[in-house]
């Protein structure tokens, strides 16, 4: 089977976890406040976990050079994902912010391990990382139309929980330290939630969400036309100039790249008292449309590389 076939079956089947997100909510069977629980227990936890999870493979030169690449590379696409968010959206810091931050942790990982295997997780969790310090610290101050150097915290930054699975993962790398198999298979376990729990909060977003009206706002198609095709084709081609033997990096980090808007938008839309709603439809649009846009991206790259 070849690896657009396979995503696009994955997509399907995470586009039916969001449906049965959305009917949970509708049936009440979810609530806003346990919306919220299942938040914390994806970016406290579950993300953590798969973070840590990524890095736990043999320390070989091979792995550590692709450690080094994927670094470098997931910098310089992130920094072409923010220009581009930039020459879009000036003056509308939500849709800036929203262009700017994919959402690789939640929607990447299950299209990476599913198109490449659990492996390749170990090129995308530089990208992951990277990702949640730059909302944390660029997002924030675009929400709050603010330099990059007010309110920031490196005390609060380094106990963030994505940095401190990065260090973790970092230790277990370089030490070949092996976790006791009932470690392990917790860890295993829990980062298995990944997937459901994500989809079920999208759903729960699209649940609460005048999907009529989305269709009807402009600027939200120019959010998904830059999120899920400009950012992506532009890596595409960043990415072909690497050697073929970089396969597996390469299309792991173009799946991170091309995924759609990652629901921190909303997060921290909320928390700066910016319009929620208007966050949450470029998190539901941009995933709808990413139904079509992620197997054509891929299309492209096997065309190019």
């Amino acid at each position: 089977m070849d690896t657009v076939t396979i995503l696009l079956r994955q997509v399907l089947q995470m586009f039916l976890l969001v449906a049965l997100g959305y009917l949970l909510f509708r049936g009440k069977k979810i609530t806003p406040e346990g919306s919220r629980t299942l938040g914390n227990i994806l970016i406290y936890l579950v993300l953590p976990c798969v973070i840590i999870n990524g890095f736990r493979i043999e320390r070989t030169p091979e792995h550590l050079r692709g450690l080094l690449f994927s670094a470098v590379l997931a910098a310089v696409l992130l920094a072409v994902s923010m220009l581009v968010a930039r020459a879009f959206f000036r003056k509308d810091s939500i849709a800036n912010f929203a262009a700017s931050f994919s959402n690789p942790g939640f929607f990447g990982v299950p299209l990476i391990t599913a198109a490449i295997g659990q492996g390749a997780i170990f090129y995308v969790a530089f990208f992951i990382a990277f990702l949640n310090i730059l909302q944390w610290t660029y997002g924030v101050s675009l929400m709050n139309g603010q330099k990059l150097s007010a309110g920031f915290s490196p005390r609060k930054l380094i106990r963030a929980p994505f940095v401190i699975a990065m260090l973790i993962g970092l230790v277990l790398f370089f030490s070949s330290l092996q976790l006791p198999q009932v470690v392990s298979g917790c860890m295993t376990g829990v980062a298995a939630l990944n997937t459901p729990l994500s989809m079920f909060t999208v759903g729960v977003y699209l649940a609460q969400t005048d999907i009529p009206g989305i269709f009807r706002r402009g600027s939200l198609y120019l959010v998904s036309l830059a999120r899920l095709a400009v950012a992506p084709l532009i890596a595409c081609l960043l990415l072909a100039l690497l050697p073929q033997s970089f396969y597996d990096m390469k299309l792991a980090l173009l799946l991170a790249a091309a995924c759609p808007v990652g629901s921190n938008v909303a997060v921290y839309a909320q928390l700066h008292g910016k319009d929620y709603p208007y966050a949450v439809e470029t998190v539901v649009l941009s995933t709808l449309f990413s139904i079509l846009t992620i197997p054509a991206i891929v299309s492209l790259a096997g065309v190019l590389w």
